[in-house]
């Protein structure tokens, strides 16, 4: 059976040691490589052409954030997972090296705790590193040195759901999006102008502190402020919220005003923030008079969600495959009939403004 070559950028021994180590037991992944710091990574690269590579960000000689563009130059569609550290200067190097063209972010294993950092990689990163590298076991082996076979894995086809004969007025965008969602949401928030007459809330899987970050550098890039989500604000148009890391948001109506509120309950799909509970939150209050929409993502948080909004009247668009880091979230929604649209990134953004604006245009004119 074809493997997935992985090679592994990091200048701890005991970081190197561990990684392997769990993930040569996985028959699917094999261990392609590995260097201490960034030079030597990208010298090697010519040689050992890994399917995926685990870079660290902090290395002597070469950073990651330094190797990146170089790595890029040489595999410029190779996913590449970086190790972050929960802290503050860890969330802001991990996104820049987002902006630098890493594909996503693991956090760094821990030589403290074995059994639980075991469990981490299994549970975290080997899902990850199967989907950015559109992995599927059921594939017969390629003959010895020829090219490996492109990976198709069936799916069931999509099916449009069908458009309503009665327009219905947008009173807030709902966004969910996990894997690339960084950079496909600093593609997406600039195009939209400000007095944008309706609120936008995004769950983006990520942990405490990043999505602070997210949020402020998210801001200098739009018309519009963006903001981490605090409990208790009232919803107000032109404005975004993103969910904070490790905290479900929802809206909850009071008095005929609707506020953001936090809360840790259970993660679903093993995800707090999780699409789906902001989703039926917003499907709850606002009924058919949201616009959800699901971007790139690993997994199928969103589907349930975008199941509420469907009932409830509401429209949905996903973001298509060709442009999607990994098409899970927006795939499971398009395979389940519950998307109106399937638009690349670009295409995204006028959509939004074209759907949350014509009301509001059409009583200008008027």
């Amino acid at each position: 059976m074809p493997q997935i070559e992985i090679m592994i950028v990091d200048d701890s021994v005991v970081v190197r040691k561990i990684l392997s180590n769990v993930l040569s037991r996985d028959p699917d992944l094999h261990i392609a490589g590995w260097a201490s710091n960034g030079r030597l990574a990208v010298a090697k690269l010519h040689s050992l052409r890994p399917d995926i590579i685990l870079l660290d960000i902090e290395m002597p000689e070469m950073t990651g954030l330094q190797a990146l563009p170089e790595i890029r130059k040489i595999l410029p569609k190779t996913p590449i997972v970086m190790f972050s550290t929960l802290t503050e200067w860890g969330a802001a190097a991990t996104l820049d090296a987002l902006s630098l063209g890493a594909t996503d972010y693991v956090a760094k294993p821990s030589n403290q705790d074995m059994a639980a950092t075991s469990e981490s990689i299994n549970r975290e990163l080997i899902p990850k590193i199967k989907a950015l590298c559109k992995f599927s076991s059921a594939i017969p082996a390629a003959p010895h040195g020829a090219a490996k076979p492109a990976i198709a894995i069936p799916r069931p086809a999509v099916r449009l759901r069908a458009t309503s004969p009665r327009s219905t007025r947008v009173e807030i965008v709902a966004i969910g999006v996990s894997t690339g969602g960084p950079d496909a949401l600093a593609k997406l928030l600039p195009a939209i102008p400000a007095r944008f007459p309706v609120p936008v809330l995004i769950a983006q899987h990520m942990p405490p502190i990043f999505t602070t970050l997210l949020a402020s550098r998210l801001s200098t890039k739009c018309a519009v402020p963006v903001r981490e989500c605090q409990p208790g604000t009232l919803l107000e148009p032109g404005c975004i919220w993103i969910a904070p890391g490790d905290f479900h948001m929802v809206v909850q109506e009071e008095a005929g005003r609707v506020r953001l509120q936090t809360n840790q309950g259970p993660r679903e799909n093993f995800c707090r923030p999780s699409v789906d509970v902001l989703f039926r939150s917003v499907a709850q209050v606002y009924g058919a008079s949201a616009l959800g929409i699901i971007l790139t993502g690993m997994g199928q948080d969103g589907l349930k969600g975008c199941e509420a909004l469907c009932a409830a009247g509401s429209s949905v668009i996903v973001q298509d495959e060709a442009t999607s880091v990994v098409w899970g979230m927006p795939g499971f929604v398009a395979r389940a009939g519950l998307a109106q649209k399937i638009l690349p990134l670009d295409q995204i953004g006028n959509e939004i403004i074209h759907r949350a604006m014509a009301y509001s245009l059409a009583e200008i004119k008027n």
